[in-house]
């Protein structure tokens, strides 16, 4: 019998989602399984890679990242030709660096001009990318969306403070959104939630659940992925049923391990292959968390993360994909310089008693023999032998020097042998209580940013909650105020009802009583009743 994989199956599936229109349109999603699990289900639609184009000449990239893009990191449109042309982007993403309000702080009609500039020089669909700031954020794309109606752009990241302005303006010139929440999957629904409320639907909707460029925060935003995956598929949560979007290129190049250089970190190795490995990585790591557009930088990483994508859905030898090509010089790093002396010690000699300590005793213990045994021989020999005395003396006297330096000499090799044993033991235990404290010293900073992160979140969350609270507080002024309104408007009325009242009530008094007199002709119930059915009758 055959190997079989177990196989799962799924209550909901991605929706497939269009970006751009006519030639230029893109569609992402439509997934039934998991991240590139095909055994179980379909995925229709590869993930696709974007470039990401500033609306403004960067100032702070290093060298590895600049050097592709030199001749036209000035001006956006030639940036955005040169991405899709010469480098295979599928989506470009314009990220609106210029706008922010601690930099240029540029306006909405200068920002309009270079998105129609950029839309008129690619044939793939656009992408805009705020700075985050809220009002400004809401204020320029409104502006956008209303110069570039139809065009199915797509904005972000919208996030709950500004999601009424960006998602009306999305809905009523025909555009899209990107829902952004901070690597949190309530929020994620929440966010949704609201747009759909808005009258947005969500067929014109994508994820961003916060993208992490290294490290625990990009841990946690695949463990964020991967939930918003199994909701949407295994427990079929319409409102989470969406493709997703990662902006790493701009969280991998700006962190410092990118901007090191030889002279800063050569431990490191090569500032561009490392540059290059960390998007690289990062980019596989977001495709098995189950994005489905992926924003790079770098051509490189763009067409090793193209290649990863064809053979991991496709299949193929990944020993046809060429290595990293280098634009910059080779660097010159000798690590084996650098290298720590290794320790070749085996751990059973290091426990085994010291021989020099026991031969040390001996000599000591011979030495301390030697005048008892002299003396006696001293008093054993006659008075004869005293004349002779002299010259033998002398002639042991010549030989004790050559004798007694031979257990100097071994006395002190063997002092010596213990003093290096016992310096290697001290280097030894310097160099554990090295590692210890360092391995101590990086707990307590992951500890203090983690303690950073979740203090973050919780004035994030009690922002939200004033902000929340202040609404509040304002609905209910305002409802006081407008009952207050009307139950005036209602007392004036009754007020001037009863005045009315009194009036009539005062003429009915003044008024003659007028008498009535029988009828000339005394008619019955039925005749009243033929009368009143002519009436009606003739009305007819």
């Amino acid at each position: 019998m055959g190997f079989e994989i177990t196989k799962e199956s799924y209550a909901g599936s991605i929706k497939p989602i269009t970006i751009g229109k006519g030639d230029k349109a893109v569609t992402v999603g439509g997934s039934t399984c998991p991240p590139f699990y095909l055994f179980e289900g379909d995925m229709p639609n590869k993930p696709k890679v974007a470039m990401e184009v500033w609306d403004m000449e960067p100032d702070d990239w290093p060298e590895a990242a600049k050097a592709p893009f030199k001749d036209v990191l000035s001006d956006p449109a030639a940036w955005a030709k040169k991405c899709v042309e010469e480098y295979g982007a599928e989506i470009i993403v314009l990220q609106l660096k210029s706008t922010d309000p601690n930099d240029k702080d540029a306006g909405p009609d200068e920002v309009v001009k270079t998105v129609k500039n950029v839309l008129g020089a690619i044939n793939v669909p656009l992408v805009l990318w705020g700075t985050a700031n809220n009002q400004k954020d809401e204020v320029v794309l409104k502006k956008v969306s209303e110069s570039c109606e139809g065009e199915n752009l797509c904005f972000g990241p919208v996030e709950e403070p500004n999601h009424k302005g960006i998602g009306a303006s999305a809905l009523g010139y025909s555009h899209m959104v990107i829902a952004s929440s901070p690597i949190d999957i309530n929020l994620a629904k929440q966010i949704n939630i609201l747009l759909e409320n808005l009258g947005l639907p969500l067929e014109r909707l994508i994820i961003d659940p916060t993208t992490g460029g290294l490290g625990y925060g990009m841990e946690y935003s695949y463990s964020v992925m991967e939930r918003l995956i199994l909701a949407a598929l295994a427990q079929g949560d319409d409102k989470l049923q969406l493709p997703m979007i990662n902006n790493l290129g701009n969280e991998v190049w700006r962190c410092k391990e990118a901007k090191d250089t030889v002279e800063t970190a050569p431990e490191l190795g090569d500032p561009e292959r490392r540059d290059i490995m960390m998007e690289i990585v990062g980019a596989v790591n977001y495709l098995i968390a189950g994005t489905d557009v992926l924003i790079l930088r770098h051509p490189e990483s763009v067409r090793i993360v193209k290649a990863f994508i064809d053979l991991i859905v496709d299949g193929g030898s990944a020993k046809d994909v060429a290595g990293i090509n280098k634009r910059l010089q080779d660097v010159d790093i000798d690590l084996e310089a650098m290298a720590p002396e290794p320790d070749l010690t085996i751990e059973e000699e290091k426990a085994a008693p010291k021989p020099a300590a026991k031969k040390e005793e001996k000599s000591a213990a011979k030495e301390k023999e030697a005048p008892k045994k002299e003396a006696a021989k001293k008093e054993e020999k006659p008075a004869a032998e005293k004349k002779a005395a002299p010259k033998k003396e002398a002639a042991k006297k010549e030989e004790k020097p050559a004798e007694e330096a031979k257990p100097a000499a071994k006395e002190s090799a063997e002092a010596k042998a213990e003093k290096e044993a016992k310096a290697k033991e001290e280097a030894e235990a310097k160099a554990k209580a090295e590692e210890e404290a360092k391995k101590k010293a990086e707990e307590e900073a992951k500890k203090k940013a983690e303690e950073e992160e979740k203090k973050k979140a919780d004035e994030e969350a009690a922002k939200k909650k004033a902000a929340a609270d202040a609404e509040k507080q304002k609905a209910a002024e305002e409802r006081a105020k407008r009952e207050s309104e009307e139950q005036a408007v209602r007392d004036q009325r009754a007020k001037e009802r009863e005045e009315l009242e009194k009036k009539r009530a005062a003429k009915m008094a003044n008024e003659e009583e007028i008498p009535k007199t029988p009828a000339a002709e005394q008619k019955s119930e039925l005749d009243k009743i033929i009368e009143m059915l002519d009436r009606v009758h003739r009305r007819a």
